[in-house]
C-alpha cells in the first residue's frame, strides 16, 4: 500500500489550514480553494473521496469532538429551533429540491431527484460556526447551527436510505420510509442511552490517562458501529453518548483532561483540514462521464439547484422562528421576540460540506435487474457544485453579512464579571475548606506552607477581576498580562537551567524531562487561571 499520497494529503491540507489562520479566509474555503486548483496539476495523486471511509472513520470522530465541546444545557434550552432545522428542515429540503430538480432535469426520474434532494439537505455547519467563532455571532445562533450539524446528518442519511431503496427498485413505501426513519432516530438514541453510562463509569475507574484517552479515540467509533450494527443512526448513538460525557467531564482527573483536550484538538483539525481539502480534489472525478449533460447545460442545471437550496432554507427558517411564537402564548412569554436579522443569518448560514459528497459517491452504479443507476454522474456533480458554490458564495459573503447586520456581539465584560462571581464563590468555599483541614492535627503544616496554599486562593480569585483592570500605559497589557508574561519568564530562565546541567551531565535526560514536565504543568496552571 503507497501512503505517499496520503501522507501528501494530510501535510498539505494542515499547511493550508495553518495558513489560513494568518489571512481573514476560513479555513474550509481555502483548503477547499486549493484543492480545486490542485486538482488538474500533473503529478497531483488522484484522490476519491470512499465513503466507506469519510462515513464510518472520518464522521464519528468529528461529530464526537463536537458535541462534547458543545453545551448540553444551551442545546437543551434550544430545542425547538434545532430540532426545527435538523429534522424538519432536512425533510423539507430533500421533497423541495427533489422536486424542483425533476421539474428542472428532462428525464430525471422522480425517485432519482429524491435521492440529490436528500444527498445535499443536510447544511455541514462546521465552516459557519468557525466564522461564527471568529465574528462573535451571539451564542444562541452559534449554538444553534452547531445543534443543527450534529443532528442533520442523521436525518439525511435515513432519508437518503428511504429514496436510495426507491430508486433501485426495492419496492419502498411512505409507511415503510416513516418506520425506517422512526426506528433509525428511535434506535441511535437508544443505543446512546445504554452506552453513555458504562462508558463513562469505564473512564472514571480507568487510573491511566494514557488507557483512558485511548478509550477516548475509540468511543465514537464503538457508538457509531453499535449503532449501525442494529440497523439504528450511528450519528445519533454518537452525539447521544459525547454530550453525556461532555456534561460529566468534570469527573475525570485532571491529567486525563489536559491530554484529552490536546489529542481531540489535533484529531479534529487534521481531519477537518483533510476532508476540506479532499472536497476540491474531487474535480476530475465529478465531471467525468456527464454525456449528454455536459457543458451549458450541466451548468445551467447546477445554478438552478444551488439556488433552490439556498432559497428553500429561507423559506422553511422565516415561518419555523416567527410560527410558534405566533401560536403559542407560553413561547411568547418566555422568549424574547427575535428580530429578522438572526434568522437571516441561520438561513444564509446552510453551507454544504463533505457528508454531502460522501452519501452521493455511495450511490450504487446499478440498479436491481443490472441497469445502471439513472443519472449518477448527474447527481455527483449537482452535489459536487452545490457544495462548491454554498460554501464560496455564503462562506464568504457570512463574516461581511455579519458586521453590516451588526448583530448584538457576545458582552464580553459581563461574561468576566460572572467569571469573577464564580470564582469568588468557589474561592471562599475552598478557603472554608482549608480551615476545617488545618483545624485537624493530622493536616498540620508549616505556616509559610499554609499562606502558600491561601496565597494560591487569592491568586486565582484576582485572577479575574484584573482582566478588568487598567492596562500599563507603556506596553499596554493589564496586571494579569504583565503577571502572565513575567511567569513565563520566570518559568523559562528554570528550564534554560535545567538543560544546561543535563548538558553538563549533572542530571540524567528522564530526570530533565519530569523537571521539564513539572513546568510545564506549572506554565499551563498559570496561563488557564489568567484566560
Amino acid at each position: 500500500m503507497n501512503v505517499l499520497p496520503l501522507l501528501l494529503l494530510v501535510a498539505g491540507s494542515a499547511s493550508v489550514a495553518g495558513a489560513a489562520r494568518r489571512t481573514p479566509v476560513p479555513a474550509p474555503l481555502l483548503l477547499v480553494a486549493v484543492g480545486l486548483a490542485l486538482s488538474y496539476v500533473p503529478g497531483v495523486p488522484h484522490y476519491v473521496l470512499a465513503p466507506g471511509v469519510v462515513l464510518p472513520l472520518v464522521l464519528p470522530p468529528l461529530l464526537y469532538t463536537a458535541a462534547t465541546e458543545s453545551s448540553y444545557l444551551d442545546l437543551r434550552a434550544q430545542m425547538r429551533p434545532v430540532a426545527l432545522l435538523s429534522v424538519g428542515y432536512v425533510l423539507f429540503a430533500t421533497l423541495v429540491v427533489g422536486w424542483a430538480a425533476y421539474l428542472i432535469i428532462p428525464g430525471l426520474p422522480p425517485t432519482a431527484a429524491l435521492v440529490l434532494g436528500a444527498v445535499v439537505a443536510p447544511p455541514d455547519a462546521v465552516a459557519a460556526t468557525a466564522v461564527a467563532r471568529r465574528v462573535g455571532l451571539p451564542s444562541r445562533i452559534t449554538t444553534i447551527l452547531q445543534g443543527e450539524s450534529l443532528v442533520n446528518d442523521a436525518t439525511a442519511i435515513t432519508a437518503y436510505k428511504v429514496a436510495l431503496a426507491a430508486a433501485v427498485g426495492e419496492g419502498a413505501t411512505w409507511a415503510g420510509g416513516v418506520r425506517e426513519f422512526l426506528l433509525a432516530a428511535v434506535g441511535g438514541v437508544v443505543v446512546g442511552l445504554l452506552l453513555m453510562v458504562p462508558i463513562h463509569w469505564l473512564r472514571t475507574h480507568l487510573k491511566e490517562a494514557l488507557l483512558q484517552n485511548t478509550l477516548s479515540l475509540l468511543i465514537p467509533y464503538v457508538a457509531y458501529g453499535t449503532a449501525e450494527w442494529v440497523h439504528a443512526s450511528g450519528v445519533l448513538a454518537v452525539v447521544v453518548v459525547a454530550l453525556y460525557l461532555g456534561y460529566h467531564n468534570w469527573t475525570v482527573d485532571f491529567a486525563t483532561r489536559l491530554q484529552e483536550e490536546a489529542v481531540w484538538k489535533m484529531v479534529a483539525f487534521v481531519l477537518e483540514s483533510a476532508v476540506f481539502a479532499l472536497i476540491g480534489l474531487q474535480l476530475p472525478v465529478v465531471l467525468k462521464g456527464l454525456g449528454r449533460y455536459e457543458g451549458t447545460r450541466a451548468a445551467w442545471y447546477a445554478v438552478a439547484v444551488f439556488l433552490v437550496v439556498v432559497v428553500s432554507r429561507f423559506v422553511w427558517v422565516y415561518p419555523a422562528t416567527f410560527l410558534p411564537r405566533m401560536l403559542f402564548a407560553r413561547i411568547r412569554e418566555r422568549e424574547e421576540n427575535p428580530s429578522w436579522k438572526a434568522p437571516f443569518i441561520v438561513g444564509w448560514a446552510g453551507m454544504r460540506g463533505v457528508v454531502s459528497l460522501a452519501i452521493a459517491f455511495s450511490i450504487p452504479r446499478t440498479v436491481h435487474g443490472g441497469g445502471p443507476f439513472p443519472d449518477r454522474n448527474l447527481i455527483l456533480f449537482l452535489t459536487f457544485t452545490t457544495v462548491i458554490g454554498t460554501l464560496v458564495v455564503q462562506g464568504l459573503t457570512l463574516p461581511p453579512l455579519i458586521r453590516l447586520l451588526r448583530l448584538p456581539a457576545r458582552d464580553t465584560q459581563a461574561e468576566t464579571l460572572a467569571e469573577a462571581n464564580a470564582q469568588a464563590q468557589a474561592s471562599r468555599a475552598a478557603e472554608q475548606r482549608l480551615d476545617e483541614l488545618l483545624d485537624d492535627e493530622r493536616n498540620a503544616l508549616p505556616p509559610p506552607l499554609a499562606d502558600r496554599l491561601r496565597t494560591v486562593l487569592e491568586r486565582r480569585r484576582n485572577a479575574v477581576w484584573e482582566r478588568l483592570g487598567s492596562v500599563n500605559p507603556v506596553t499596554g497589557e493589564t496586571v494579569d498580562g504583565t503577571y502572565r508574561r513575567l511567569s513565563r519568564e520566570m518559568i523559562g530562565a528554570e528550564r534554560e537551567v535545567f538543560v544546561k546541567l543535563r548538558n553538563h551531565r549533572y542530571i540524567d535526560d528522564e530526570m530533565l524531562r519530569t523537571l521539564l514536565r513539572r513546568l510545564d504543568l506549572e506554565e499551563a496552571a498559570a496561563y488557564r487561571e489568567t484566560t
